[in-house]
């Protein structure tokens, strides 16, 4: 069942989408993520760890990071974070300790995702739990990561 999607989460994962391929010429995994408060981007990230040499700048963590920094605050408990791949459980930790409100993301990530396809967090034992919603133009968002994942594979061959 397709979740119920709205103009807002449309266009906003439409949004991480769009930041999702900033990472194909890095030749980074092709995720995206934008934090948004008031209906207004407040940040935007793409994962990074080649690039950046730092295993801990995901998509996620590159945005959060960046409206910490802009608000000088680590709470961001007015915003919406929508990423276009489940969170791991690293990013997934990090939007709790900032106390994200909502978290949308596109594609189910069976190979790791914390929110509920590899693992299902343990919310039930933590002091927040955004509101989630998965599965938001999942097509498109799992388009792009087996477009690139089919790319890496494919046998260079010589001219």
């Amino acid at each position: 069942m397709k979740p119920e999607i709205s103009m807002d989460d449309e266009f906003f994962m439409r949004q991480a989408l769009i930041e999702a391929k900033k990472s194909l010429p890095e030749e980074e995994v092709p995720v995206g993520a934008i934090l948004v408060s008031g209906n207004k981007i407040l940040s935007r990230g793409h994962n990074q760890p080649i690039t950046r040499k730092d295993p801990t700048a995901h998509a996620e963590i590159m945005a959060i990071r960046k409206a910490c920094s802009k608000r000088k605050e680590y709470r961001l408990a007015d915003c919406d974070l929508y990423v276009t791949l489940e969170p791991c459980a690293m990013c997934l930790g990090a939007a709790i300790q900032a106390r994200i409100k909502r978290l949308i993301f596109g594609a189910y990530d069976p190979k790791g995702g914390a929110v509920e396809s590899l693992m299902e967090f343990p919310f039930d034992r933590m002091n927040h739990q955004p509101e989630i919603k998965g599965g938001v133009l999942a097509d498109e968002c799992g388009r792009i990561l087996s477009d690139f994942f089919l790319k890496k594979r494919k046998p260079k061959t010589k001219s």
